[in-house]
């Protein structure tokens, strides 16, 4: 089957930059972001979705405050310019990753077939609203980065421990209980997708370069018969193991599971100065990830990866989605607000901590790297 390869960007965020002034430039002329991304030949957004990112006296939890509202008008933005749109559903009202995966403050009480219905009707909800607007994605990711489930602690799963690169030990039982519940949930997410109309369905994990747990949890999902098209891996290359393990890793799956991969969450810094002063991204990363911290080491890391990905056998290759590549340091933006770290009890620094892993410099100016992608 042959596919357009995908060049996408999640840029989720751009609302709270735009609205705390944030302004983007092509060769020191002001545009549209989605203007300048057509431009430079990219053909996909993914936008990130939580139910209800404010705490009970309505203070946004920031990071994007990515309700659906500020979701569908980022998407109509998309499709205006001819992207195609991928929906990034977190089932929760924040931040989801291998980290945290909080239940909504909503479904609190619910558990078991209540707690799957819940996720069938809110994902058929969305979809509905989305059809609505018009907007209705071309694909869409039930769940983020589920390494450990989701939805805890009802559909959490024995932790991967991925300095070790296995599971923690847990009884038989417990394993099977664990990806029983998991797969239901999931099941339900899917079913209302497939019931909303032709869109594909993406299962994500972070880790791209550890086959043993792509294996394992991927094993787990074909044993319950959970539908889905694509594989979903994030690749950062300063965490996530070398370029090679993420190949030998995608050419396995694709071939074990006959599903398409797609590296959905990806990024390099172009350099590493760090405009907060605690961007995740630093000298000694890129030392580790074998790219210079410059443009040009942006571009090239670039470059081989998306060769990595063109080259997966039989077209199963899909491309990559670029993670917040237009997140600019403006002042007030930040990953979490004092109320969004409370909810998903994780504490630390606020800010932009991404800023030196954009596609454009700290002002808002389009890097050379963009250029890489009319390449493929």
């Amino acid at each position: 089957m042959s596919h357009t390869f995908m060049k996408g960007v999640d840029i989720s965020m751009l609302t709270e930059v735009e609205t705390l002034g944030g302004e983007y430039f092509l060769d020191n002329e002001k545009k549209d972001l989605f203007e300048i991304l057509r431009i430079k030949e990219l053909n996909a957004v993914r936008l990130r979705l939580w139910l209800n990112p404010y705490d009970e006296e309505g203070e946004p939890y920031l990071g994007g405050t990515n309700d659906l509202e500020t979701t569908i008008e980022l998407a109509k933005r998309a499709k205006e310019q001819g992207l195609q749109f991928m929906l990034n559903i977190h089932y929760s009202d924040f931040w989801t990753d291998p980290k945290k995966q909080s239940k909504p403050k909503a479904w609190q009480s619910f558990s078991g077939e209540q707690l799957e219905e819940k996720v069938y009707l809110y994902t058929k909800e969305v979809l509905d609203v989305c059809r609505a607007c018009d907007v209705l994605p071309d694909i869409v990711q039930v769940g983020n980065e589920t390494t450990n489930g989701m939805l805890w602690p009802d559909g959490k799963t024995p932790k991967y421990l991925f300095e070790e690169k296995k599971f923690e030990a847990v009884d038989e039982e417990e394993w099977k209980l664990s990806y029983d519940r998991l797969a239901s949930l999931l099941k339900a997410g899917v079913r209302a997708v497939r019931e909303a109309g032709s869109m594909r369905i993406i299962l994500h994990l972070d880790a791209g370069g550890s086959n043993i747990l792509y294996r394992t949890w991927f094993d787990e999902m074909s044993a319950r018969d959970v539908d889905y098209d694509i594989i979903g891996l994030s690749y950062y290359p300063i965490w996530h193991g070398t370029l090679e393990e993420l190949r030998f890793n995608m050419e396995d799956i694709s071939v074990r599971y006959d599903k398409e991969v797609l590296v959905v969450e990806t990024a390099y810094g172009f350099t590493s100065e760090s405009p907060s002063g605690h961007d995740i991204f630093t000298e000694y990363l890129s030392n580790q990830a074998g790219y210079p911290a410059t443009v040009e080491g942006q571009a090239q890391f670039l470059h081989d990866l998306m060769t990595t990905v063109q080259q997966v056998p039989n077209n199963k290759g899909l491309g990559i989605v670029y993670w917040e590549p237009a997140w600019l340091p403006v002042e007030g933006s930040s990953w979490a607000s004092y109320a969004g770290m409370n909810y998903g009890n994780d504490i630390a620094t606020m800010g932009n901590h991404w800023a030196n892993q954009g596609l454009f410099d700290f002002k808002g100016n389009a890097l050379d790297s963009l250029n890489v992608f009319r390449k493929f």
